[in-house]
């Protein structure tokens, strides 16, 4: 049973900032895109039969819905402190969780009520949605909306389709979709002829709700959301591979799961139809501040999720020997994408392979009140720019003036 006083020593060792290992999650129905830095020979370390990992969770206290051979750990982040044995970081939050978030989150929230991941595809994922909190208390889950950003760094190769399809067609009836879903057993039904596809571009982003149909791309995804991991598939074949009907019911009651009129009533419909999608929903990095101040000072960050009380994140850069210390009202998740250098005390690296298992020096979690006081970030190359992508959970300060009213 983990202690209070264990995750006490552990922030005092890190002075405010925990090192994570690495936390792979596979997935049955698609094929990796072989960018997640994982060695070729992990790819398939769950057994052939879970899948590929195509999917790495970071500051994770969710536990992955991944069918009957999940494991009891899937999908959760562990906690690497330098002295004593590792635990769970949902233990750490459920045991100490005013030392980590701040004793006015935990009173809000309950817990961290965050899960980002990356996101690696050879091809597109099948068109689905995530339940609203609406339909997903009706299985003891929590509706998602989710955001996605495409980091440069791990985009040099596009792979095989980098374009997503969002919402549907203006005039696409519910009919329309009713005819797919009766197709469903005759191979491809066609809903993505209904769809719009949009060209996916590194360093860029977009925001997906509750309810709004999207078959994401190939190009690798950085994407906050809620800690919930509901969804329903409306495609029945993609690349060629049959979509199980399962995959469409598996958070509706049984009693639904043949109801086509109850599947198409999860659909968020005004959003799915929505002529400006693109206006509504693509977001562009936001600087924090004025730009030429930030490189004086030796760094640049950028908002890259905002616009929801839900999640947010930003991206931090911290230019070739310098170093800063920035201030964040509240705690947060990091993983580098570039570089190396020093967070506090704690020495962090970009890996340019992984194995299964092994810990790595690229995934931290950052204490409430280490982010309030600043956390000095020191980038120790002459030449290689040190860059974090930092995600936030509800209720960010920071964010609230960027959300959408």
């Amino acid at each position: 049973m983990l202690s209070r006083v264990q995750v006490e020593e552990a922030i005092k060792a890190g002075a405010g900032v925990l090192r994570l290992q690495p936390s792979w999650v596979p997935r049955s129905f698609m094929i990796p895109g072989r960018r997640l830095k994982l060695h070729p020979d992990d790819l398939y370390a769950f057994g052939g039969h879970r899948g590929g990992i195509n999917e790495r969770w970071f500051s994770s206290t969710t536990k992955a819905s991944n069918g009957p051979d999940t494991l009891p750990d899937e999908g959760l982040s562990y906690v690497r402190p330098d002295k004593g044995e590792k635990f769970l970081l949902k233990d750490a939050v459920e045991t100490a969780g005013d030392l980590l978030l701040g004793a006015d989150v935990m009173k809000r929230e309950g817990g961290w009520n965050l899960l980002c991941k990356f996101f690696d595809n050879m091809g597109p994922i099948p068109h689905h949605m995530h339940q609203s909190d609406e339909f997903a208390k009706l299985v003891g889950q929590k509706g998602k909306p989710e955001a996605y950003y495409f980091p440069p760094q791990y985009n040099q190769t596009q792979n095989n389709f980098p374009h997503t399809y969002m919402g549907l067609e203006p005039g696409t009836t519910k009919d329309d979709i009713r005819r797919c879903l009766e197709r469903w057993n005759q191979g491809d039904n066609g809903i993505l002829a209904y769809a719009r596809a949009y060209r996916l571009v590194p360093g860029t982003g977009w925001q997906i709700n509750p309810g709004i149909l999207h078959a994401p791309g190939s190009l690798v995804t950085y994407e906050p959301q809620v800690n919930s991991d509901v969804f329903a598939m409306f495609q029945s074949e993609v690349d060629g591979r049959i979509v199980d009907w399962g995959l469409l019911t598996k958070d509706v009651k049984p009693e639904h799961s043949k109801d086509l009129d109850y599947l198409i009533s999860m659909l968020d419909w005004e959003g799915n139809l929505n002529p400006n999608f693109a206006e509504s929903n693509k977001t562009f990095p936001k600087p924090v501040k004025p730009v030429e101040e930030m490189e004086a000072e030796g760094y640049r960050e950028v908002w890259i999720t905002y616009g929801t009380s839900f999640y947010s994140a930003k991206e931090l850069t911290v230019l070739p020997g310098r170093s800063v210390t920035i201030k964040d009202s509240a705690a947060y998740g990091v993983i580098l994408t570039q570089g190396h250098g020093l967070l506090a005390k704690q020495t962090v690296s970009t890996p340019s392979m992984i194995r299964f298992g092994q810990m790595t020096e690229d995934e931290v979690f950052v204490t409430a009140a280490t982010a309030q006081a600043g956390l000095l970030v020191e980038n120790k190359s002459s030449s290689d720019p040190l860059v974090l992508l930092k995600h936030f959970g509800p209720g960010n300060p920071d964010a609230e003036p960027l959300r959408k009213k």
